[in-house]
């Protein structure tokens, strides 16, 4: 059954999607059309079993559809307004200052709390 999510909800997925480096790869892939997880694993260089597990991820997310061609099963962008979105994203320049690590790290708390919790 399909369900409505609100705006933040569907960001949190994507972003969730994105933060996988192979996921970011097969949606990269999917870009340029349709594919079949043996044609992706092989352009991807990772192993079918691999990307069969994180296309279904997607899938799950509802980032990509799945159609049954004979034994086949093909692999497409879910959405067009997706298929734009991902083009825009790949095409943004980011300077990024090396020395600087892009790490996902929670803030420092000071003040009271910190005692309380050293």
């Amino acid at each position: 059954m399909l369900k409505c999510e609100t705006r933040e909800d569907a960001l949190a997925r994507l972003g969730r999607a994105l933060a996988d480096p192979t996921r970011c790869r097969i949606l990269v892939a999917l870009l340029d059309g349709i594919s079949y997880p043996a044609r992706l694993a092989d352009h991807l260089g990772l192993s079918r079993s691999n990307v069969s597990n994180h296309l279904a991820c997607l899938r799950g997310c509802g980032l990509v559809v799945a159609a049954h061609e004979g034994r086949q099963v093909r692999y497409a962008l879910a959405d067009a307004h997706l298929t734009r979105a991902l083009g825009e994203l790949v095409s943004v320049v980011l300077t990024v200052d090396t020395a600087e690590p892009c790490l996902d790290v929670p803030p420092t708390v000071t003040g009271p709390a910190a005692q309380v919790r050293g």
